[in-house]
């Protein structure tokens, strides 16, 4: 088995961090995004991968090469961003088994064995989550025995509330391919995009069976509000404490927090659903629902929901921040 992981996006809700960070590489609780789906993968046994690149791609090749030096990866570059189905066909070349698809924009939390027990009648699965607010998704319609029928994006009736997450298993990837090519055959989008949905729509009009299958969590880190909300399910479910080379003194701290080794806090108040990153150093700030990047230097700050990239220094400052690595900020 293989994947496919598209990560050419520019993350432009993310800005100012994804000026010089790439979206999937932005870290929630200590570990970037993509880091959470590369090692579930790879404990699946996955070995070869194929990474559609764009914005920043020579940052993704040098962290791939130094953090997954074991893994087979194909770099393949979307010179034009045209969609989804348009990402998928460039991996077209390096695809001649099964193989899964990512899309890098959340944490999630699945069981991908069903990738490996699969039965037979079946050319794929279509992960889902449940949510209420379906107009803001494309959701899957199912047929009685659990298979997709159709996919409707953003619809204005509650036809479903099965939200499409962009997490599947393709076992028939030859017609697959045929499927992304009818839709890239067509008229794109308003916007000049082209949908894998729609490639898969042509796999069931064309007799193809692709189970839905529910995920446990599905934590989106694709804007700014929304990563704070993962930093808080993963430091309060699996990802807190902390460290036991963190220095803290004369400091509360309210749980769940994780303050990574090497991280120093003096006075002040910090957590609930705080991130300090490694080499950070806080003095008298009290900080809530927020992710303090590594190395950074923080004094007399009152902050909450606020994103501070790494290396920044930042004295006096309060209310919410989202401010990109290297920043300085001094109110006198």
């Amino acid at each position: 088995m293989k994947a496919i992981i598209p990560l050419a996006g520019k993350g432009t809700r993310l800005r100012p961090h994804t000026l010089h960070t790439p979206k999937p590489l932005l870290r929630v609780a200590g570990k970037p995004v993509l880091s959470y789906i590369l090692d579930d993968l790879c404990e699946l046994g996955v070995e070869e991968f194929v990474l559609i690149t764009g914005h920043l791609e020579e940052t993704m090749r040098d962290w791939i090469g130094a953090e997954y030096p074991d893994i087979t990866a194909h770099f393949v570059t979307q010179e034009v961003q045209d969609g989804t189905a348009g990402a998928i066909a460039l991996a077209e070349p390096y695809v001649d088994e099964d193989v899964l698809i990512v899309f890098a924009d959340a944490v999630l939390e699945l069981d991908y064995g069903l990738a490996r027990t699969l039965g037979s009648e079946f050319a794929g699965v279509i992960w889902a989550k449940e949510v209420e607010d379906y107009q803001r998704f494309g959701v899957i319609v199912t047929a009685p025995d659990g298979t997709m029928a159709r996919i409707v994006e953003k619809p204005d009736e509650p036809i479903s509330h099965l939200a499409n997450i962009g997490l599947y298993y393709i076992r028939d990837h030859e017609l697959l391919f045929d499927g992304i090519r009818d839709t890239m055959g067509r008229e794109p989008s308003v916007g000049g995009e082209y949908y894998l949905t729609d490639a898969f729509q042509y796999m069931v009009d064309h007799g193809s069976k692709i189970l839905t299958a529910p995920v446990e969590g599905w934590w989106d880190a694709g804007k700014p509000e929304t990563l704070l909300e993962t930093n808080a399910h993963l430091v309060e479910t699996s990802r807190g404490g902390v460290d036991d080379g963190a220095t803290v003194k004369d400091a509360e701290i309210v749980q769940p927090v994780r303050i990574d080794a090497g991280a120093v806090v003096e006075g002040g108040t910090v957590g609930p659903n705080v991130t300090v990153e490694a080499g950070a150093r806080l003095v008298g700030c009290t900080i809530r629902d927020s992710v303090i990047g590594a190395e950074s230097e923080l004094s007399g700050c009152t902050l909450h929901d606020s994103i501070v990239g790494a290396h920044s220094t930042i004295t006096g400052a309060a209310g919410a921040l989202s401010v990109g690595d290297y920043t300085t900020i001094s109110v006198e």
